[in-house]
């Protein structure tokens, strides 16, 4: 799950009423520096970040958050007393809100001047409802990790208010709000766009009902095998002449851009497409000119196909090439071995039934493919 200012877990979202919430499309940093290329120069400097930071033997070492895994869906919050607003990831692979205090003034928590974006930071001294605990919070992730404390106050999220919202590490998943709609669901719409966009319109999230404007009327359904995440299982996967019908566990993630596979269905995507490995960018690419195979998932005894149109990203890398919207997944054992991200998502809208403890899909509608 790839993080940028803060997380929001919408396991516990939930007046009566139907909400929508659009979610704005962002260009990421690695796009960006593709574009410029200049993105191999920056992964070494990252390197020799964390080289020096271990070379310190210090205590406590600092890392960036770089958000640079391809492109994220945001929306917008209102958090304290006046509100102060916040462009947020709506990430339902994440249990955790956590915003960054206004009184750090490192390159990490104000923002990486070569992104062209700055952090929000949460002023909370401007807050006559924000209550600090004495808890302490620590959260680690693939690109680095944040510490800081519990604390408590008023989030506004599309019109919804809940006084008490925790920031930090959960210690429950409360139902919050989810008495105040009409139904104990939410529904998360990606558009696709076909070139690289930033600030568009990317998508909508409806809470407490179904979006009937963006997804097909049928919906299929399956239960969710483990609530931690929004989890089920996988009878089977195939593309072209590779096919895997070993059940697997997988986890619908909007904090994921791309689709983590394990390494034989990633081998298996990759000779089916012809894809080659580009060291530089470190991403599969295929000719964006070329034909390629669906891959077909088969969920509930029913086969989701996701086209090439989807799976296939322009992110002007040059020579007539497009990326494969793929990575190697190292998950296993007990917990999921894929992760479908927005790639999947855009294809299939994703229906939260959290009252049901299901998850279910119905077709996108998209004006660009």
């Amino acid at each position: 799950m790839r993080t940028t200012l803060l997380l929001l877990a919408l396991i516990g979202i939930s007046l009566s009423a139907v909400v929508k919430q659009n979610a704005r499309k962002s260009a990421s940093l690695r796009a960006k520096l593709i574009k410029e290329g200049t993105f191999s120069d920056f992964l070494a400097q990252q390197h020799l970040a964390r080289v020096n930071a271990i070379a310190s033997n210090s205590a406590v070492a600092s890392q960036p958050f770089i958000d640079y895994y391809d492109d994220f869906y945001l929306g917008d919050i209102g958090l304290g007393t006046p509100y102060q607003n916040f462009t947020i990831v709506l990430d339902t692979g994440s249990s955790n809100l956590w915003v960054i205090d206004a009184a750090c003034t490192t390159t990490a928590c104000k923002g990486d001047p070569r992104s062209g974006y700055k952090k929000h930071q949460f002023d909370t001294t401007k807050s006559s409802t924000f209550v600090k605990t004495s808890q302490p919070f620590v959260i680690f992730y693939g690109s680095g990790d944040c510490r800081g404390y519990i604390a408590t106050d008023v989030l506004n999220l599309a019109g919804l208010v809940y006084p008490t919202q925790g920031l930090g590490v959960s210690t429950t998943i409360a139902s919050n709000l989810l008495d105040q709609l009409d139904q104990p669901i939410f529904t998360v719409w990606l558009d696709r766009h076909v070139k690289p966009a930033e600030d568009k319109l990317g998508g909508l999230i409806t809470y407490g009902g179904l979006d009937n404007v963006n997804c097909d009327a049928q919906v299929d359904y399956v239960t969710l095998s483990s609530k931690t995440y929004w989890q089920f299982p996988i009878t089977g996967f195939s593309i072209g002449s590779y096919s895997s019908n070993t059940k697997a566990e997988v986890i619908s993630d909007t904090g994921t851009s791309w689709i983590g596979a394990p390494a034989a269905a990633v081998q298996g995507i990759v000779k089916a497409t012809g894809a080659k490995y580009d060291f530089r960018n470190q991403l599969y690419t295929v000719p964006c000119t070329g034909t390629y195979p669906d891959m077909i998932f088969t969920i509930g005894g029913k086969a989701y196909h996701i086209p090439s149109s989807e799976y296939v990203l322009d992110l002007e890398l040059g020579g007539g090439n497009c990326a494969l919207t793929l990575f190697e997944e190292q998950g296993g054992g007990f917990g999921p071995t894929w992760i479908l991200g927005d790639t999947w998502i855009r294809t299939y809208c994703q229906i939260h039934d959290v009252g049901q403890g299901r998850i279910g899909f119905a077709k996108a509608h998209h004006s660009e493919i």
